[in-house]
């Protein structure tokens, strides 16, 4: 108890806002889980540092977090401190006619479009912030982080910022150096190419349209749920084992995409974790693909 008071007077002292026992089932898009323990919202680099330290000295358990859409919290909440990256944390600096850097709260593709900067069209409408996606190497539909990304601060774990570059961020399919590592990423700078606000703005719109005719985008989710396996597409697989509207509780994979397993209601993540066995399962059992899990399960 007075290790949480003293963290809340450091976040007061910081500015930041402290949530305590905080259900993260609010800040993930999946709409599960249960609480933490503090839930703090960053708005600096020093705040973030001086709560990283705290966390250091006291022994606490912390994570990064940023939109919440590629995690699943269980049911019984994150016994430690969750720290949020967010539209407190969002600044962003042009630093020439093709760079930008944006803090690590940044929501994807908002940077790229107001500046006419074309190459980021890909993600738009990914429900994740551009820390969230360094770290994962997001993509869609041929694109991913590894195609735009330059170079990006994190800090290291005595706390002190460091730069490491694209080359050296070992960047593959939805996987990161940063995913070794419990460093927070700080900020990303992206390296983009001149065009058209109209076409950029055009294409964004097309992607997303896309999206919403082929995903359940109305149904809270983490996104796509299993890794592309190689040689075929887990989406496709799922189809053709007649998985799709397969159930646990609330959990389903949905009719319209096969890919995503959707909360219909008041799904848990025991009720997801089940359903996504039995499809790794049943997959495998007709296919001979091991499907792999693609959302962090918080733990």
């Amino acid at each position: 108890m007075k290790k949480q008071e003293e963290l809340a007077a450091l976040c007061q002292q910081c500015g930041c806002t402290m949530l305590v026992q905080e259900p993260l089932r609010y800040h993930t898009t999946f709409r599960i889980g249960g609480a933490c323990s503090a839930y703090i919202k960053i708005n600096s680099i020093a705040a973030l540092q001086q709560v990283l330290q705290f966390c250091k000295e006291n022994q606490l358990r912390y994570t990064v977090l940023g939109k919440g859409s590629n995690v699943l919290v269980p049911d019984t909440g994150y016994d430690g401190i969750v720290i949020k990256m967010g539209v407190d944390f969002s600044a962003i600096t042009q630093i020439d006619d093709r760079t930008f850097c944006c803090q690590a709260g940044t929501m994807l593709s908002r940077a790229a479009l107001d500046a006419s900067l074309t190459g980021m069209e890909c993600l738009y409408g990914i429900p994740g912030t551009i820390g969230g996606a360094l770290f994962m190497n997001a993509g869609a539909y041929g694109g991913d982080m590894s195609d735009v990304v330059k170079e990006a601060t994190y800090l290291d774990e005595n706390g002190t910022l460091q730069t490491i570059a694209a080359a050296d961020m070992q960047l593959s399919y939805r996987h990161s150096f940063f995913m070794a590592k419990h460093n927070p990423i700080v900020s990303v700078t992206v390296q983009l190419q001149p065009g058209k606000y109209g076409a950029i703005k055009t294409e964004m719109e097309t992607l997303m349209n896309r999206r919403r005719a082929k995903q359940p985008l109305e149904l809270p989710s983490a996104g796509s749920t299993f890794k592309r396996p190689v040689g075929s597409y887990a989406s496709m697989l799922i189809d053709q084992c007649g998985l799709k509207g397969a159930s646990v509780g609330d959990a389903q994979v949905s009719f319209k995409h096969a890919g995503f397993v959707v909360n219909t209601g008041k799904a848990t993540c025991k009720d997801v974790l089940e359903l996504c066995a039995y499809v790794q399962e049943t997959v495998h059992e007709k296919t001979g693909y091991r499907l792999e899990l693609e959302p962090i399960i918080l733990q």
